[in-house]
């Protein structure tokens, strides 16, 4: 239970729930995603002007895209099942 040095251990998370996180926290964590990825497009943005022909259009073309896939990835979250949930598909009635 302690560390070296006696040091108290820090006690592991557990969840008596399956309820999901909070609107704020999964709102703070998908703008973040959003931003990170606005920020890979700036840098594409600055590569198109700084590289050479062939490597410009490769970022050219991630600055173009990178807003779609931006917002794809920072709307991914709360899903409509609960995390203690799993999805099972009886085998024998898809054969039938």
């Amino acid at each position: 239970m302690f560390k070296r040095g006696n040091a108290p251990q820090e006690p592991e998370m557990v969840s008596i729930t399956t309820a999901q996180e909070s609107l704020s926290i999964d709102q703070s964590i998908r703008a973040r995603r959003y931003f990170i990825s606005m920020m890979i497009r700036t840098l594409c943005f600055i590569l198109t002007v700084v590289l050479p022909s062939p490597y410009r259009w490769v970022a050219l073309l991630g600055a173009v895209l990178l807003p779609y896939v931006a917002v794809v990835v920072a709307n991914a979250g709360r899903e409509n099942s609960a995390r203690g949930e799993a999805i099972i598909i009886d085998s024998q009635k898809s054969i039938n």
